[in-house]
């Protein structure tokens, strides 16, 4: 079974938050304009879609005027266990620059490191992992 695809769109940043994310988690990334797309709904530099392929994966585009951008509620992008203990730290204090930090990446009393960082595109992360990892 494949996992689902995290698809965002953003009010008109998807370029910047898209470059963002690929300095956070290295990966390929592509990135497409209305123009390419042949898409008039839109300025011709907006993006039609953009892709990040790699250790975490994640696409998105620039919402059209008047379409919905990113917004969450009660929604958390998980990253448990997917690196180990550094890799982990280093994406969450890159999360965490122009971001809010909720819970910093600590131990936690049940023997879990995690923590939680809305990042300055408006994702709300949860990073961590088991004390063996």
């Amino acid at each position: 079974m494949a996992a689902p695809q995290i698809y965002v769109s953003f009010p008109g940043t998807a370029r910047e938050a898209l470059g963002f994310y690929a300095d956070v988690f290295g990966g390929k990334l592509s990135l497409y304009t209305y123009e390419e797309f042949g898409r008039k709904d839109g300025p011709p530099e907006s993006i039609a879609h953009g892709v990040l392929d790699g250790v975490v994966a994640l696409a998105g585009s620039d919402a059209a005027p008047g379409g919905k951008s990113v917004r969450f509620e009660g929604l958390m992008l998980s990253l448990l266990g997917t690196a180990g203990p550094s890799v982990l730290h280093e994406w969450f204090d890159k999360l965490a620059v122009g971001g809010t930090v909720l819970d910093p990446l600590s131990p936690k009393p049940w023997g879990a490191s995690d923590g939680q960082v809305i990042d300055r595109h408006g994702l709300h992360w949860l990073i961590g992992y088991e004390p063996d990892s």
